[in-house]
């Protein structure tokens, strides 16, 4: 009989056993692949869009460093980065294979085919060596990781010294009245928008759940740091719906 792990941790609002939370965020990426960036422009209405440009343009990539976008998905922030940076490469990592290959049929994964490489592979134990990249950006995945923790170790551990660390995610509105509205709209509107879209409303109940899980800015903010980052810093987007954490590996 399959052993199972003593250790839960939540998957959204409910408490699974640790060794089976990566195979159910599997089965909701895999579920929403093919609508993913439709989802996004319409649960955001856009603003995703302009999170990420100001993700790069706090990041200012460099000509020929190399990035590891992790939970990088259909390549959003790997193509931002490589527009940026001439002769920068990117590796485009992510747990969930069909959402790499919804990526690579995008027209900018063509027109950049020489400077990227699409991985599957984990947060928490990345398949690279020590100290073999420039940046490294996680944009809305770092919550849907089993041990936030180990993932940040994973970083730091693979950064070049002078590596910097870009998290882009939802967090939270310092406001308690605003983010009672905020929780009104994405517990109501945004499961049966993914139910009208995608045909998958279960998946996008999770996503919003595991928004509200996740650690508020100060609190990761530490975790980064406890992870051996220096200079951690955060910006809030949209008054705190998402937040831009940095750090630099020195």
């Amino acid at each position: 009989m399959a052993q199972t792990s003593d250790k839960t941790t939540h998957f959204g609002f409910k408490d699974v056993a640790e060794d089976q939370k990566a195979g159910l965020v599997h089965d909701v990426f895999t579920s929403v692949a093919s609508k993913y960036d439709i989802m996004n422009d319409v649960m955001s209405m856009g603003i995703h869009r302009i999170w990420k440009d100001a993700m790069m343009d706090w990041l200012a990539p460099r000509p020929n460093q190399r990035l590891l976008d992790v939970a990088g998905g259909t390549g959003d922030v790997s193509f931002r980065f490589l527009k940026r940076a001439p002769g920068a490469t990117s590796v485009v990592l992510d747990m969930t294979e069909s959402m790499l290959v919804e990526g690579r049929k995008r027209a900018e994964a063509d027109q950049m085919a020489n400077s990227l490489s699409w991985v599957t592979g984990d947060a928490m134990a990345l398949p690279f060596e020590d100290n073999q990249f420039d940046v490294y950006t996680i944009s809305f995945g770092i919550r849907n990781v089993t041990r936030i923790q180990d993932a940040l170790d994973e970083a730091y551990r693979v950064l070049k010294p002078g590596g910097r660390l870009m998290v882009l995610e939802f967090s939270q509105l310092p406001n308690p009245a605003m983010q009672k509205a905020y929780d009104l709209y994405s517990f109501n509107v945004i499961p049966p928008m993914g139910k009208l879209i995608t045909g998958d409303r279960d998946s996008y109940q999770y996503l919003v759940e595991s928004i509200r899980k996740f650690p508020d800015q100060e609190t990761f903010a530490s975790m980064i740091k406890t992870a051996g980052f220096e200079n951690v810093k955060y910006r809030n987007l949209s008054m705190g719906i998402a937040a831009l954490h940095s750090g630099w590996k020195i």
